[in-house]
């Protein structure tokens, strides 16, 4: 029928918008639990916290003389500083994309910046972890340059770096050891069918489930499964040069493998702030958001940190 108002005949057909806000993908923060040494009774504020270790005494397994007095041993000791260090990131709204947006932009600003800051300190921590000394290779490479497309991480590697870490009187936590390890590392590891291989996280009940990311215990290991496990992009090429292979890290430790140390002073502590900058333009239109943190991670016992560097089936360069 003629006359009929239709919706193509005006302007109010118009998309609508969800006004929730959704972030990109985002991994869980891992590596900072590992860090079970802290300051417990700090003299004083300063650039770093160094920490003293005492060094055991030799056995002594000769019986004594009746009359002789012993021969006593000297002590010794050694240090491990932890450096402390500025770190932060910022973002700064504008007083138009405020009035405008048809969503919270302040909201999401906050978000990000609290993840960025947990994000970043992750990866600080995964840096030092992954530059413990203690390496183990897979499959028969020597050296990272060496490691080859099919070199993936076996079982036996787990149970010669556990072996080490007991050799080494390194202590558990509960129980077990922790491991760090990247997906693509973990497909090819639990994807082994042989006896002596992966066994399923039902294989055994445990009501704690104390760590983030856990997949499954394995020969004394609790593995916790992460996309931001060290990967060293183009590393190997299975012949001791330059190649396309990538080379993945896996981190298993016991305690006192990791400290860290921060500042208390200004509002800082154990995590990153957030932080409301000064509005310092003439008309108050700039609003910065950021993140601060003052402190520093370091190695505290190379014996109880190892590291297994291998390739991966799925992985981008192999």
């Amino acid at each position: 029928m003629a006359g009929e108002t239709q919706l193509s005949s005006l302007s109010v057909d118009q998309v609508a918008f969800d006004r929730l806000a959704y972030f990109a993908l985002r991994s869980e923060l891992l590596f900072d639990q590992a860090a079970d040494v802290q300051p417990v009774a700090q003299a004083m504020p300063g650039t770093g916290v160094t920490f003293t270790i005492f060094a055991d005494i030799a056995a002594a397994t000769s019986t004594l003389n009746e009359v002789t007095d012993v021969t006593p041993t000297a002590l010794s000791d050694s240090q491990v500083t932890v450096t402390l260090a500025e770190y932060g990131n910022a973002v700064v709204t504008t007083a138009k994309l405020r009035g405008t947006a048809f969503l919270d932009v302040d909201s999401a600003a906050a978000n990000i910046i609290g993840y960025n800051a947990g994000d970043s300190m992750d990866q600080v921590v995964r840096d030092v972890i992954a530059g413990g000394s203690n390496v183990v290779y897979s499959g028969t490479a020597t050296a990272r340059n060496e490691v080859s497309a099919d070199e993936n991480l076996t079982a036996n590697n787990v149970r010669k770096v556990v072996a080490q870490l007991r050799g080494a009187n390194v202590a558990t936590f509960n129980g077990s050891y922790i491991g760090f390890i990247h997906p693509d590392v973990s497909y090819d590891f639990r994807s082994a069918t042989d006896a002596s291989a992966w066994r399923t996280p039902a294989n055994y009940v445990d009501p704690t489930g104390i760590y983030n990311g856990e997949i499954g215990l394995f020969e004394s290991v609790r593995f916790i499964e992460t996309p931001r496990a060290k990967v060293f992009t183009n590393a190997g090429n299975g012949s001791g040069g330059a190649g396309n292979i990538d080379v993945y890290a896996t981190n298993i430790m016991g305690r006192q493998a990791l400290a860290k140390a921060f500042s208390t002073q200004d509002g800082n502590g154990a995590t990153p702030k957030i932080v409301r900058g000064n509005v310092t333009d003439i008309l108050m239109r700039l609003q910065p958001m950021g993140w601060y943190w003052l402190g520093g991670y370091g190695r505290f016992r190379e014996a109880s940190l190892r590291r297994i560097e291998s390739a991966s089936t799925i992985g981008a360069n192999s």
